[in-house]
Protein backbone atom coordinates (compact mmCIF):
# COMPACT_ATOMS: atom_id res chain seq x y z
CA UNK A 1 0.00 0.00 0.00
CA UNK A 2 1.41 3.07 -1.25
CA UNK A 3 0.24 5.17 2.23
CA UNK A 4 2.30 4.11 5.39
CA UNK A 5 1.37 4.87 8.94
CA UNK A 6 4.53 6.77 11.17
CA UNK A 7 2.63 5.79 14.06
CA UNK A 8 5.62 3.79 15.54
CA UNK A 9 8.00 6.87 14.88
CA UNK A 10 5.93 9.45 16.41
CA UNK A 11 5.20 6.81 19.47
CA UNK A 12 8.90 6.62 20.03
CA UNK A 13 9.74 10.39 19.51
CA UNK A 14 6.74 11.44 22.04
CA UNK A 15 8.36 8.54 24.27
CA UNK A 16 4.64 7.09 24.65
CA UNK A 17 3.33 3.81 24.10
CA UNK A 18 0.12 2.42 22.38
CA UNK A 19 -1.65 2.52 25.67
CA UNK A 20 -0.51 5.44 26.73
CA UNK A 21 -2.28 6.83 23.02
CA UNK A 22 -5.31 4.98 23.75
CA UNK A 23 -6.42 6.24 26.62
CA UNK A 24 -5.78 9.76 25.76
CA UNK A 25 -7.76 9.44 21.66
CA UNK A 26 -10.31 7.10 23.31
CA UNK A 27 -9.26 4.13 20.78
CA UNK A 28 -9.10 0.61 21.45
CA UNK A 29 -5.65 -0.50 21.10
CA UNK A 30 -6.21 -2.87 18.74
CA UNK A 31 -7.36 -0.35 15.97
CA UNK A 32 -4.18 1.33 17.01
CA UNK A 33 -2.21 -1.48 15.89
CA UNK A 34 -3.68 -1.20 12.63
CA UNK A 35 -3.03 1.79 12.00
CA UNK A 36 0.58 1.42 13.55
CA UNK A 37 1.26 -1.79 11.31
CA UNK A 38 0.13 -0.30 8.07
CA UNK A 39 -2.93 -2.82 8.10
CA UNK A 40 -5.64 -0.06 7.90
CA UNK A 41 -7.70 0.68 4.93
CA UNK A 42 -9.00 4.40 6.02
CA UNK A 43 -8.36 6.36 8.31
CA UNK A 44 -11.23 9.21 10.20
CA UNK A 45 -10.24 12.41 10.31
CA UNK A 46 -11.69 12.63 14.08
CA UNK A 47 -9.09 9.92 14.85
CA UNK A 48 -6.38 11.31 12.74
CA UNK A 49 -6.93 14.91 14.68
CA UNK A 50 -7.14 13.09 17.96
CA UNK A 51 -4.08 11.54 17.24
CA UNK A 52 -2.13 14.32 16.30
CA UNK A 53 -3.68 16.63 19.12
CA UNK A 54 -2.13 13.79 21.44
CA UNK A 55 1.02 13.47 19.74
CA UNK A 56 1.92 17.11 18.91
CA UNK A 57 1.80 16.54 15.25
CA UNK A 58 1.11 17.60 12.05
CA UNK A 59 -1.06 14.77 9.48
CA UNK A 60 1.95 14.52 7.09
CA UNK A 61 4.27 13.78 10.39
CA UNK A 62 1.89 10.41 10.27
CA UNK A 63 1.11 9.63 7.17
CA UNK A 64 3.74 9.09 4.26
CA UNK A 65 3.35 8.55 0.24
CA UNK A 66 5.24 5.78 -1.10
CA UNK A 67 4.86 4.97 -5.00
CA UNK A 68 4.72 1.12 -5.34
Amino acid sequence: MPILVNLDVMLAKRKMTLSQLSEQVDVTIANLSVLKTNKAKAVRFTTLEAICKALDCQPGDLLEYTPE
